[in-house]
Formats: C-alpha cells, structure tokens, sequence
C-alpha cells in the first residue's frame, strides 16, 4: 500500500522523535578490584621474650645487678681457702692449696645472641644447628651488661675464667675470637669448653656440663659460677618442673654467692620441661601443653 507523501512525513516525524528520546542503557556495575588481607604472622611463643630481652632496660639492670654483687663477693671468697662453688658430685680432693677459678656459661651468660632468635622470628623458623653455625661463626654476639667489667676485674686479682659451653667444640675458635673481640679475659685456648671435649675417667652425657666441670675441680678452687640455666650448676636427672627444683634444692644457699643465676626467657631446658621433653610434638600441642602448665589461681 502506498502512503500518501503527509502521512509519510508525519510518520517520519514521530520515528525521529522516539529514536531521539530514548534513554541510553547504564553502564555495568564496575567490580572493585580484589586487594589481598595483609597476612598474619603466626603465632610465635618467643616474640615477646625476645622484645624484652633486646629493649627492656630492665633486662640491663638485672644484669649489672647481678655482676655487682658478685665483685662485692669476691673478696670473701678468694680469702676462703675452703670456699668452693663446686657441687659434691664435681669435686675430688682438697681444694684449699689449688688457684682460684671462676666458671661461666657464654650464651645469654656472657654474649648476648638474640639478634640470632630475631631471624628465627623473622624468618617464620624455629631454631636449627645450621643457622646456629652462621650465627656463631659471624661473631656477632655482644657483652652482656656487667659481665666483661666483673671478669676482668677478677681476672686481675689472679683469677682464671673458663667458659664451659654448649657450643660444639668445632666452634671453639670463633667463640674465642669473639669473646676477645667483646672485651672478656681469655688468654689459653684452653678457657672454652665446649660440647665434645673429651675429660679422661668421665663418661659425658649428653649435653650435660658435669665431666667439664670436673675437669676445672682437678686443677682449680671455683670460687663461683654464673649460667642462665639450672644445667649450668647441676646435673639434672629429671628435667620436668619438679625435677630441675629438686636438683637445685640442696644448693639454695649458694644463690646468690657462688652460684648466680641470670634471666632467659628466650630458650632454656625449661621449655621442653612441660611438654615432656617432646620436640616431635606439633607446635600446637607443644603450645597447648605449656599453657596447661600456667596457673591461673582459680
């Protein structure tokens, strides 16, 4: 059919008209791009032991409090030829005609190694002998407050120190050079014993300090001994809670006069003491574990 030519152009009018008013579609909704959350660190139990011990002024003043004490004990002590901070089962013989001795743990004793349980944290590990190894052999750690200021004090009244440590003794010479380095009195090689010296009629077991202990007793009077663990005085035979107490019990007397004790909340044997002695266990046992162990006096 043929349109006549108004009807037509009315027709176009109103085609034009609608096209022109017709909305335009929205755009689509724009999706916020996905940002990931910041992670978490895990939990790590030694965060806070490790602050503390590398910031806390505290920790400085419980050091230098404690190495005061023992140069204002010392004179009592050289001037008591029967005075010996040797436990019974370290010593044989008289002790009176022998030269004086002072013997001291190195790690958190002496040297301070808490920039190695930094990395620890920081690196999401626990410890292992292979970092431990860098660690020692960068000689890095440093004077603990009062320690290199006490021995050398005592080491100029005609004092031998000796370093009895847990360090392996493949380690000997980087620990000497770094306690050198660091200022403490270290003359003969001989001084550090380490993990693996071998002491001719005792048997060693394990990492327990006793057969060198003993090997200082043959040629010296002790006349203190400082370390950071109950291992450091005792054999301990049992190492749970009530077992390192038992091994220190007959000894209270000596705190504080032969046998000083300094702070260490970062690692010790006291750990493993309330989970067991059971390393292989998950961390969240372990953890599980030692907060069992807390007492909230309820």
């Amino acid at each position: 059919m043929r349109l006549m030519p108004s009807l037509l152009a009315a027709a176009l009018l109103v085609g034009c008209a609608s096209q022109a008013t017709k909305p335009e579609p929205l755009p689509a909704p724009q999706t916020p791009p996905m940002t990931e959350e910041p992670a978490t660190p895990p939990a790590d139990d030694s965060l806070n032991a490790t602050a503390w011990f590398q910031t806390s002024v505290e920790r400085d003043l419980v050091y230098r409090a404690i190495y005061r004490a023992a140069a204002a004990q010392l004179p009592a002590a050289l001037a008591d030829t029967r005075w010996d901070a040797l436990q019974k089962e370290d010593r044989d013989g008289d002790v009176r005609k022998l030269p004086p001795a002072i013997i001291v743990d190195v790690d958190e004793t002496v040297l301070d190694n808490s920039p190695s349980q930094v990395r620890q944290i920081r690196e999401q590990r626990g410890y292992d002998d292979a970092n431990w190894g860098v660690w020692v052999n960068e000689r890095k750690a440093t004077a603990l407050p009062g320690a290199a200021e006490f021995l050398n004090a005592a080491a100029k009244r005609g004092v031998t120190i000796f370093y009895i440590s847990n360090r392996t003794a493949d380690q000997a010479q980087a620990t000497i050079d770094n306690l050198r380095a660091t200022g403490f009195p270290i003359k003969d090689a001989n001084q550090f014993l380490g993990l693996g010296t071998v002491v001719e009629g005792c048997e060693q077991e394990g990492s327990e300090k006793s057969c060198r202990r003993q090997l200082v007793g043959r040629r010296y009077r002790v006349l203190m001994q400082f370390g950071d663990q109950v291992g450091d005085f005792v054999q301990i035979v049992a190492n749970t809670p009530d077992g390192r107490r038992a091994a220190i019990a007959p000894y209270a007397d000596w705190i504080g006069q032969r046998w000083w004790v300094l702070p260490n909340p970062l690692y010790g044997s006291w750990e493993p003491a309330l989970f067991n002695n059971a390393w292989s266990l998950p961390p969240g046992e372990r953890r599980a574990q030692k907060q069992a162990a807390l007492n909230d006096a309820k």
